[in-house]
């Protein structure tokens, strides 16, 4: 959900500019250790697939839009350090280029899709691996469920990140006086069915390519034994 200029005061989206460059400095610190010559190459897959999907958005307040977000996606296929490198790419080139997304809330922007929602997501897939990976074979269908309910959690988490900025400092919507609870409700409701959509795409995505090249998903990679993936 891209935030543009003027949604949140000067003093918050410089709060939010430091913790993105932080959360940001942390992930190229330790993405070098989820990349190699196999896996670079589906980091920049994963950035362009996520740009697309983003391109397509609608309004939901005013100064805020709706789209899918890819960071639950993105940390399952490639890692979440990487992850959170590719949304935010992503992030700055349509700021850039695209003017989707105010450049002073690009800072808010990256905690909320590229932090928070890779973050949680990733957090979410790890946490249901145990419960769907038994006897070392984990089921196309199982990892799908995994992936949805890890994209679902990640866009609503991302979403509440809007709520915690304009409770921080938020600016009146349009020159009403909108309330906080008003905005967390909208943000809310129209999230969870991004979310479902998300999962749904996350899902599809996941599961091809685990079908096709476990090896390359991170999630499956990573366990803490060898897996075997059957449909």
């Amino acid at each position: 959900m891209h935030m543009s200029d003027g949604l949140i005061n000067a003093p918050t989206s410089l709060l939010f500019v430091v913790v993105a460059v932080a959360g940001l400095s942390i992930a190229a610190w330790r993405a070098r250790s989820e990349l190699d010559e196999r896996t670079a190459p589906m980091a920049g897959l994963v950035a362009a697939f996520i740009f697309a999907v983003q391109m397509v958005n609608f309004p939901i307040l005013p100064g805020v839009s709706g789209h899918l977000l890819g960071g639950a996606l993105a940390a399952i296929l490639v890692g979440p350090y990487t992850g959170m490198l590719c949304v935010s790419i992503v992030l700055i080139v349509q700021a850039l280029l695209f003017a989707d997304g105010g450049l002073t809330a690009l800072g808010a922007n990256i905690t909320n899709m590229a932090i928070i929602g890779v973050v949680v997501g990733y957090g979410v897939a790890v946490a249901l691996r145990p419960l769907v990976v038994r006897q070392q074979r984990l089921r196309l269908r199982v990892l799908g469920g995994l992936a949805f309910a890890a994209a679902l959690c990640g866009t609503v988490a991302a979403s509440m990140g809007v709520v915690l900025e304009y409770a921080i400092g938020g600016h009146a919507m349009s020159g009403d006086s909108t309330s906080l609870g008003a905005v967390a409700a909208y943000m809310l409701g129209a999230h969870v069915l991004i979310g479902i959509g998300e999962g749904l795409i996350t899902a599809v995505t996941v599961t091809a390519v685990a079908k096709a090249r476990p090896d390359l998903v991170y999630l499956i990679r990573t366990a803490p034994r060898r897996v075997e993936v059957r449909a």
